[in-house]
């Protein structure tokens, strides 16, 4: 019985390594320092310094002061969130928003070289509403902005990581 298990297990391993199946590493990035220029009360720029920070091998620069010692420059050109109403009832009382966030960055050199030209990531989300739980949607609510902001921050990390030479 011990050895069906133990051959069941090996067998599962061998292939999970067969196809391919590797856990996700921290990515290269072509700089070792980055100035973050997100302000300081935009959430998605703390988390998106901290996500950069968290590989080891870039220092994030947030000072104004120290922007000669950054090998590049984030601009943060565009930080939006967005509530509109998209459905209404007979009665006029609103039953859904769509919630969208907006990002656009460009990165550059020191020397004003474009490494990612202007971008624009985009996120939207449906919500219904309902008055009799108000507090249940606005924490539904904060949710979905969080979870798009970590999305459109994964989504940068990854574009980062695509620049291959500064």
């Amino acid at each position: 019985m011990q050895r069906r298990v133990f051959l069941l297990s090996a067998a599962a391993a061998w292939s999970l390594s067969a196809c391919g199946f590797a856990l996700r590493k921290a990515p290269n990035y072509a700089f070792k320092t980055i100035y973050s220029g997100a302000a300081e009360t935009s959430t998605l720029g703390t988390e998106l310094n901290r996500n950069l920070e968290a590989g080891g091998t870039v220092k994030v620069i947030r000072d104004a002061r120290l922007i000669a010692q950054a090998d590049v420059i984030l601009d943060v050109l565009l930080d939006q969130r967005e509530k509109t109403v998209v459905g209404i009832n007979a009665s006029g009382q609103v039953r859904e928003f769509q919630l969208r966030t907006r990002f656009r960055f460009q990165l550059r050199t020191l020397k004003g070289k474009l490494l990612i030209p202007p971008a624009e990531i985009v996120l939207q989300r449906d919500i219904s509403f309902n008055e009799s739980a108000v507090l249940a949607k606005e924490t539904e609510e904060a949710l979905l902005y969080r979870d798009m902001q970590s999305d459109i921050v994964q989504q940068i990390l990854r574009r980062l990581a695509a620049v291959k030479e500064i």
